[in-house]
């Protein structure tokens, strides 16, 4: 098992101790004081310079390491606040050491400094270190949550909450499956199959909800099956079979009647009448045809010949628009190279009239060396080269200008050329445009001409002789149809009420439908109200089973946590008044609840026999401080070094004696 001792802790500036060593050489150690002396200080320093927190488990915004006046006012500011512990790490010693700083800041500018805020620096065995390598050090020996777990009695019952401490209790002594618990109940055999892989609280709530859905069915179904009932229409007056003799015989007679409709409607005259008239109007379709055939044909060619005219007058009014716009632009560009030619003949003229001014030559007049005269004839000689270099050099700048202006001259001569030419051609379309318009002009007359000469049917003596005829047989279809009127409107009333008579009786006969289907849908509603109130039988044995489950998963898991320990007591389940069960953790000690009335010894000493048993789970065993150790006489035996906090009104100071 891995053993920490402490066996030394320096505590300086912390929670009101200026300078206190508590030195254990390794032993259990018995420390006395009265209330404010320091006892819980020297706990909560142990914590806080291993993991940055007090004894509590707050951290260090909640709470406060300065030592403060009465008014909660820090006493002394700029001190250092620091705790080095020295411990025994399975015959291997480790010192940790915290220092926590104020941290002032002088600006620029300003005579005085200001609080800005506080630092922490961190030691192992002597070395400074950042905050993460402190950190990794100190969880190297053991984890925080594990460590605080086997330091205090308290931890676990007082600060842990009930799922955590749960969760400490599973870890230790294992939870069990439920396969586990089903094999340990014969009664409870059937719920490997019911489950089928679900959970025992999974398979809970299904149920809970469905024997919800299945009441809402069963309150539902007497309901829909009293209004079925009510809604079935009364049919014991009726004969059935005697009804759908009645029915066809009506039907027959109808089908009757209409043939006989038929027959007036299709009389033999009539249709022949009907039959000329269709005759009479193809012949008058076909005479018209005749008569204005050759007159149609002129008036068609023509509109082609004008929509063709009208087509190419479009063309060339588009090129027209086309060559206007091409000869702006040729005006445009003529107007650039003209001004071109312009600014190139006075840049030649200026150039031309340029001469080298007498004062100005490449060389002065005495010597660059030693500043004595030049001979005339040097100083004419230098004259006369920066004569021939200034007129070689404005002889090439006016044969370039020279040529520029001649290339501009030649640019203005070819874009004039270019828009004369475009210039003809835009006439002759324009003479084109024109005669093209006069064709078109031409065409349109001759078009309103041909229209006009159409030769008009009415006016064709054989046209209205064939109209006469229409109008004649037009006449006697009319008489036909006003003779059979009266005996065809007589048939349709004969009709109508026998219809009348069959829509009666198809209505009885729809209720002896309609009764089929509700006496249907009532023995389906009892059939399902039936299935439903087994189901819910099944239901209630099922959740039977699961209780039965939760009762003995209850016996057996606190038996086999409370025999890991032996002391303490757990209570993990509480059956509630509808005889299901909450997850609680509760803590007894001769059946003493630690919360509900157990003195503070029999507290220190469950919490001793919880450490134990959790060390011996982790392996592992660290000092433990006994706050208001005075209140037991005697501890339960422990292989951890202890630290009893005993509370001594007689001791004004903090006083410590090593325990043997």
């Amino acid at each position: 098992m891995k053993k920490i001792i402490l066996e030394r802790l320096t505590v300086r500036n912390f929670k009101g101790f200026r300078d206190f060593v508590l030195a254990t050489n390794g032993g259990n150690i018995d420390a006395y004081g009265d209330n404010g002396t320091g006892k819980t200080t020297l706990f909560d320093a142990f914590t806080w310079h291993l993991f940055g927190k007090d004894s509590l488990n707050r951290s260090e915004q909640s709470f406060e390491i300065k030592e403060l006046d009465s008014a909660g006012k820090v006493l002394q500011h700029g001190l250092d606040h620091e705790v080095e512990g020295v411990l025994m790490v399975d015959k291997r010693r480790r010192t940790f050491r915290k220092v926590f700083s104020e941290k002032w800041t002088r600006k620029r500018g300003s005579a005085t400094s200001e609080f800005t805020g506080h630092t922490t620096a961190y030691y192992v065995d002597g070395v400074p270190v950042k905050q993460a390598e402190y950190k990794a050090e100190v969880d190297s020996l053991i984890s925080e949550d594990i460590f605080r777990l086997l330091t205090s009695p308290s931890y676990f019952n007082e600060v842990l909450k009930p799922e955590a401490r749960r969760k400490v209790l599973l870890e230790i002594c294992g939870d069990l499956t439920d396969a586990e618990i089903i094999a340990s109940n014969e009664q409870l055999a059937p719920l490997a199959s019911i489950l089928d892989g679900r959970s025992i609280d999974g398979h809970k709530k299904a149920i809970a909800v469905r024997r919800t859905e299945i009441n809402k069915e069963l309150e539902k179904i007497p309901v829909r099956i009293d209004e079925a009932r009510r809604s079935m229409p009364d049919v014991s007056e009726l004969d059935e079979e005697l009804l759908l003799e009645d029915i066809d015989a009506l039907r027959g007679r109808i089908d009757g009647k209409n043939a006989e409709l038929q027959r007036i409607q299709s009389g033999g005259e009539l249709s022949g009448k009907e039959i000329r008239l269709r005759e009479i109007n193809a012949e008058l379709m076909e005479i018209k045809r005749s008569i204005q055939a050759n007159g149609i044909q002129a008036v068609s060619d023509q509109r082609e010949l004008l929509m063709k005219l009208r087509g190419e007058a479009s063309e060339l009014q588009s090129q027209i628009s086309a060559g206007e716009r091409e000869v702006e632009q040729y005006k445009r560009q003529i107007s650039r190279a003209e001004n071109q030619a312009a600014r190139l003949r006075e840049e030649w003229h200026a150039a031309n009239d340029l001469e080298l001014p007498v004062h100005e030559h490449p060389h002065d007049d005495n010597c660059p060396s030693c500043g004595q005269a030049l001979p005339a004839d040097q100083v004419q000689a230098a004259r006369d080269k920066a004569l021939v270099e200034f007129n070689r050099d404005k002889s090439k700048r006016l044969e370039r200008i020279s040529a520029d202006g001649k290339a501009a001259a030649e640019e203005v001569k070819k874009l004039k050329h270019s828009m004369l030419d475009l210039e003809e051609k835009l006439a002759e379309l324009c003479r084109h445009l024109n005669e093209k318009q006069a064709q078109t002009f031409s065409a349109e007359h001759r078009l309103a001409q041909l229209q006009a000469a159409v030769a008009d049917p009415n006016e064709n003596p054989k046209y209205q002789a064939k109209l006469q005829e229409a109008a004649n047989v037009h006449a006697e279809i009319e008489q036909l149809r006003s003779n059979s009127a009266d005996a065809i409107t007589k048939v349709k009333t004969e009709i109508r009420s026998l219809r009348y008579q069959l829509e009666e009786l198809e209505a009885d006969k729809a209720k002896f439908v309609s009764v089929a289907a509700t006496e249907k849908r009532i023995k389906e509603l009892s059939e399902q109200e039936r299935e439903l109130a087994a189901e819910y039988e099944r239901l209630e044995h099922e959740l039977f089973l699961t209780e039965e489950f939760t009762r003995t998963k209850v016996s057996r898991l606190e038996a086999k946590i409370s025999s890991k320990f032996k002391y303490a007591r757990f209570r993990l389940f509480e059956e509630q008044l509808n005889g299901g069960f909450n997850d609680v953790c509760k803590t007894l000690y001769n059946g003493v609840p630690y919360d509900g009335g157990l003195n503070n010894a029999a507290r220190i000493n469950v919490g001793l026999d919880i450490i134990n048993t959790l060390s011996e789970h982790y392996g592992f065993s660290a000092p433990i401080f006994i706050d208001n150790a005075e209140a037991v006489t005697k501890l339960i035996d422990t292989d951890a070094q202890i630290i009893r906090l005993i509370v001594s009104e007689a001791d004004r100071k903090l006083r410590i004696e090593p325990k043997m």
